[in-house]
């Protein structure tokens, strides 16, 4: 056996460093590309899994892994399919490579709700288009009965006339909603808003004692006044509705006006029940109301939007709702001025 020369072993040493060198490189370039597909994967918005044969999690990003048993509910299929997870629903995509399975999980949650929101908005306009002409023959036909009966039967006749009110607040709000909101703004004195709300209470009906304290003092406003009367009576009655549910048999319904260069607030408060499921208040067809459609609220918040205000609940421990409105805007002026000739300023 002929032995090794100091030049080839140190041939067979540079070599074998060599190839040590190319394999550190091989083994930091596959952890790189593994910490690579890893933050990838991460980075989706969906939840990923990627299953090795034995049906074993090789790979899940924490969307996934927050998902935690949902992993055991999927299943191979060439087609796209749904699955209900608790109270959120999820599209779920596979494919195969290899080995190993993947899968992805999109939270289409708030996709169904607006899909089911859309058709029962167009359910909702049908059924309201189909109700209004009975409604408005009934309104039409008790106005003519009131001044027919005795007067002992006044009182059943206004309930009808009650009734019907309620309807076609129920149809104006549906219509609305499925339409959309667009207002028409003009100049507008509170004392009108406050004078059509003194007439919805009355058609609305109530059993209780309620107290109604609304703004004395006169101011002007820049909106749609059809809408803002629907906005204000909205919470006025959603208050008395409150109030009856009270075991109290007495209530005070209260608002407040504040001003200032940009916005009018107004706080509504009542002394009726608490406000229940807070964060469903301005979901659409929910109320906890029995009389309710699940719209006012939502119409309220659209109403103020078109004003270039908002509606929310008030920080306050005391029941109430803020509602803000923007006073006017210079594009509100500009509009005004264009379409309405210079009028000079009386002097008393």
């Amino acid at each position: 056996m002929s032995s090794i020369t100091p030049e080839e072993l140190n041939l067979l040493i540079e070599q074998t460093y060599k190839v040590e060198n190319e394999f550190n490189e091989l083994k930091a370039s596959y952890v790189h590309l593994q910490d690579t597909v890893e933050k990838v994967v991460e980075f989706l918005p969906n939840a990923i899994w990627i299953l090795s044969a034995d049906g074993d999690v090789f790979l899940q990003n924490s969307y996934a892994r927050e998902l935690g048993e949902l992993v055991k509910m999927l299943e191979y299929k060439k087609e796209d399919y749904e699955v209900k997870f608790f109270t959120r629903s999820f599209l779920i995509k596979s494919s195969t490579y290899k080995d190993k399975v993947m899968f992805s999980a999109t939270d289409i949650t708030e996709q169904k709700r607006k899909e089911n929101l859309a058709t029962m908005g167009q359910m909702a306009a049908h059924l309201s288009h189909e109700i209004r002409n009975p409604i408005g023959a009934i309104s039409l036909m008790s106005s003519t009965l009131k001044k027919r009966v005795i007067p002992e039967n006044i009182p059943i006749v206004e309930e009808i006339q009650k009734s019907v009110y309620r309807i076609e607040r129920i149809i104006k709000a549906t219509l609305m909603f499925s339409k959309g909101v667009e207002a028409h703004k003009t100049t507008l004195h509170w004392n009108e808003l406050k004078e059509a709300l003194d007439t919805a209470i009355g058609y609305y009906g109530y059993t209780k004692e309620i107290t109604f304290l609304f703004p004395e003092k006169d101011f002007t406003l820049e909106g749609d006044k059809d809408l803002l009367e629907m906005l204000f009576t909205n919470f006025i009655t959603n208050a008395i509705d409150a109030i009856e549910m009270d075991d109290e048999e007495f209530g005070v319904v209260r608002m407040t006006h504040e001003q200032t260069k940009e916005f009018h607030t107004f706080y509504i408060y009542d002394s009726g029940v608490p406000i229940e499921n807070k964060q469903e208040l301005f979901e659409a067809f929910k109320s906890s109301k029995l009389k309710g459609n699940g719209l006012g609220l939502v119409l309220s918040r659209q109403i103020a939007q078109a004003h270039g205000g908002t509606v929310s609940l008030c920080t306050s421990k005391e029941k109430c709702f803020e509602i803000q409105l923007h006073t006017h805007t210079s594009q509100d002026k500009k509009q005004n001025n264009s379409k309405k000739p210079h009028k000079p300023h009386s002097t008393f």
